[in-house]
């Protein structure tokens, strides 16, 4: 029986970005499905106690920049070039995790695919939608319909939800994973993520 990779998601967070695509290649050669869960991080911020790394860390003399390295490192092992911090970093991510919320999984990664590459690659604004239609519509979405969805109150309860119910299961960060109850956090768990599904 194939088996189900959730991904506890934020396109704000840099980390999400950096996991997804190997874990994409990781669920490809062990035939299991990724299932991506839009929650609003600073939520989860708040509802934990957690803050970002680069704001926790400015103080501790050498961890950023350490942290940095390490990305820098991740970058170069997964070729992941065409990446570029937003200059909008850290953006308000509510509009585009409500757009996540508003469709089915299948629908959510397609829109990654799009919404990935137009935040880390292109850097357009994340918040704007005269910005974020455009890429909508070169992809073929209508997407007016699409961003209006992100107004509903249902939409906007079903984000509130998955946030409360990713931190009652004990995740306080951007990227956590779920295989059944086994829990992964961050991209440097992949390996583990690919042992758990070879197990």
């Amino acid at each position: 029986m194939s088996k189900t990779i959730e991904m506890i998601f934020d396109i704000v967070s840099p980390n999400a970005y950096f996991a997804y695509y190997p874990l994409k290649d990781i669920a490809a050669k062990h035939g299991a499905a990724i299932e991506i869960i839009p929650v609003f991080l600073a939520g989860m911020h708040k509802l934990t106690g957690n803050a970002p790394p680069f704001i926790r860390d400015a103080e501790v003399k050498g961890k950023n920049e350490y942290a940095m390295l390490e990305m820098n490192r991740f970058i170069a092992h997964h070729g992941m070039t065409d990446w570029k911090m937003n200059p909008k970093f850290p953006f308000n991510s509510i509009m585009l995790q409500r757009l996540l919320c508003a469709v089915g999984n299948e629908e959510r990664l397609k829109l990654l695919d799009i919404l990935l590459p137009a935040v880390w690659h292109d850097g357009v604004d994340p918040t704007d939608p005269e910005a974020i239609g455009p890429v909508l519509m070169d992809a073929g979405y209508e997407a007016a319909e699409l961003l209006l969805k992100t107004t509903d109150p249902a939409v906007k309860q079903a984000l509130m939800d998955n946030t409360d119910k990713a931190v009652e299961r004990g995740a306080f960060g951007i990227p956590t994973f779920y295989i059944g109850e086994e829990m992964f956090f961050g991209k440097e768990r992949l390996g583990q993520i690919e042992d758990e599904l070879e197990g």
